[in-house]
């Protein structure tokens, strides 16, 4: 073996005893990785669009501090690319339709996130045919839709401090201090990257250089932050989270929640990690023994206690299905943002 493999076992070894030490979850505590446990049950056509509208693909959905629950899809497609639809969609808390808008501002919304302010901040990345003029981009709105402030170039790829490569995530503290991950490509050299702002905008840091390490990065396509302050990133073309503070020090790692493509904790510190890719296959979304599906356990032990399966019948033959986005109510609901099946779900407990 050679020295740097060493070393690197050795780190990753390290990492559960560190982890531990600092009140993390363990890294891998004793549980199946698709535990036979399953509380919820889906609520269908909770969310009631208005006549002629459909759901498009879409990995975007959170709740605001009046109870509404926001929605962006990929107008009724899987891209926005020459659609005239309003892709940023409210609903009151019992899935009525309240408005829209965002028509013409978004060509692939990806990464969603609401801060304390209630403002709507979107990621906007490149379509899968990599058509349009837009993306790299990251806009912040106001519940009223108008648009606040954009962060990067639209339609220009590049680096901090102006500018971003396909952003994935964006996560804003409640001090205003923004967070955006950035690089869906796999195998590029300039990202992917953590990359920090204060609340003007500022550029702060970045971190993260490609590869499977410690610390660094696959594909960084979620993030959440918990009770403590801590931020969990979802790697999930290392198929894992990795645990940073806020300066980029990595804190510890978890593998029992699966691939994960989208990341919600709560205030009591729940974590719910929803897998879209993993198959048996050797190849892109490789991840054998793990289904697709949310897994949904405590942050106090790291146990995963709930898995809700996906519900597409041939997930090993497809690249992604099953949820990118994830929210919970904090009352016991659960809400996937589905691309493969082009809808938003509402899940329940039994």
């Amino acid at each position: 073996m050679k020295r740097h493999a060493i070393l690197l076992s050795a780190a990753l070894l390290a990492m559960p005893f560190a982890a531990a030490a600092q009140g993390l979850p363990p890294d891998r505590p004793k549980s199946p990785p698709n535990p036979a446990t399953n509380r919820y049950v889906e609520a269908p056509g909770f969310f009631k669009l208005p006549a002629g509208r459909k759901m498009g693909a879409s990995s975007a959905v959170r709740g605001d501090s009046k109870g509404n629950i926001w929605v962006v899809d990929r107008c009724a497609a899987n891209s926005c690319v020459g659609s005239k639809l309003t892709p940023i969609m409210q609903f009151d808390g019992k899935g009525n339709f309240i408005k829209s808008f965002g028509a013409g501002l978004l060509q692939f919304p990806h990464g969603f996130t609401i801060d304390s302010k209630d403002h709507l901040w979107i990621t906007d990345g490149v379509p899968p045919d990599g058509k349009g003029t837009q993306g790299h981009t990251v806009l912040e709105f106001g519940p009223d839709g108008k648009l606040l402030r954009t962060l990067g170039k639209p339609g220009v790829r590049g680096g901090a401090p102006n500018l971003f490569t396909e952003p994935n995530a964006v996560l804003v503290t409640p001090d205003g201090t923004i967070y955006v991950a950035e690089g869906h490509t796999r195998g590029s050299k300039n990202t992917p990257h953590i990359i920090k702002f204060n609340s003007s905008g500022k550029f702060i840091k970045q971190w993260g250089t490609p590869g499977t390490g410690p610390g660094q990065l696959g594909m960084p396509h979620t993030l959440a932050m918990d009770s403590k302050g801590r931020l969990y990133v979802g790697d999930r073309d290392n198929n894992r989270i990795q645990i940073f503070d806020q300066d980029g020090k990595l804190l510890g790692q978890m593998v029992q929640f699966g691939r994960p493509s989208g990341i919600a904790i709560d205030r009591n510190d729940m974590i719910y990690v929803t897998d879209s890719e993993s198959k048996n296959k050797n190849e892109y979304g490789h991840n054998p023994g793990w289904k697709r599906g949310i897994r949904i356990g405590s942050l106090k032990d790291g146990i995963v206690t709930d898995f809700i399966p996906d519900s597409f019948a041939d997930a090993e033959g497809s690249s992604t299905s099953g949820g990118e986005g994830v929210w919970a109510d904090g009352k016991g609901a659960v809400f996937s943002a589905r691309v493969g099946q082009q809808d938003v779900v509402k899940f329940v407990k039994r």
